[in-house]
């Protein structure tokens, strides 16, 4: 009885992700519909990806970690590292989805205990990232979850945090990529498994 149960469940499961393939160009633009664009916010010249409209939505966050969960079959990890601060929304659920623990990547002076941190550039000036010390063990596998990449300095940053807390870095994925932006291209470069769920241009 056991085997046959085990043999339905993966049957089951193969079908779902065989739906979940055939719909899935359907699922990403009923999400893609959902993303709100914001025209010189923050600033004049740039068009703001609002992912708010998305989250609003009741079926919003599951559609997208459902795809996201596509998208990363075959990628190990054990853990899921959220960048500051769109990626805590992501990256806590796809962390709830797979049963993994979550790190948070946060700005400067946000985290309360010993940290490492990592400076990264602005268009206008410089930033930093910071880790915990004691939140990866070594060589953990470490997922890194944001909501969108465009240059890519900030998710650069999260990847050296990782490395330099001796884990691993397992992959990034992230809702938006600005494909008309070096950021994705950067992180492929390093030799990163990197994947989004929507592409936008980035002006």
């Amino acid at each position: 009885m056991f085997w046959k149960n085990l043999k339905i469940m993966v049957l089951l499961r193969k079908l779902k992700m065989t739906n979940l393939k055939m719909n899935e160009s359907i699922i990403q633009k009923k999400i893609k519909e959902k993303i709100r664009s914001i025209p010189d916010y923050p600033k004049p010249g740039i068009l703001f990806r609002d992912i708010t409209t998305l989250l609003k939505q009741p079926e919003g966050v599951y559609d997208s970690v459902e795809i996201a969960l596509e998208k990363l079959a075959g990628i190990r990890f054990n853990k899921v590292a959220g960048i500051d601060s769109r990626g805590f929304i992501f990256g806590a659920a796809i962390s709830y989805a797979q049963k993994k623990g979550f790190i948070p990547i946060r700005k400067k002076n946000k985290l309360p205990g010993q940290v490492i941190s990592e400076e990264y550039n602005l268009e206008y000036g410089t930033d930093e990232l910071e880790l915990h010390v004691d939140a990866i063990d070594e060589n953990d596998q470490i997922l890194l979850v944001d909501d969108l990449i465009a240059t890519g300095g900030t998710a650069e940053a999260a990847g050296k945090l990782i490395e330099l807390s001796g884990g691993k870095v397992a992959g990034f994925i992230f809702v938006i990529n600005l494909f008309d932006l070096p950021g994705n291209e950067l992180l492929k470069k390093k030799s990163y498994f990197t994947e989004s769920l929507l592409e936008f241009p980035g002006h």
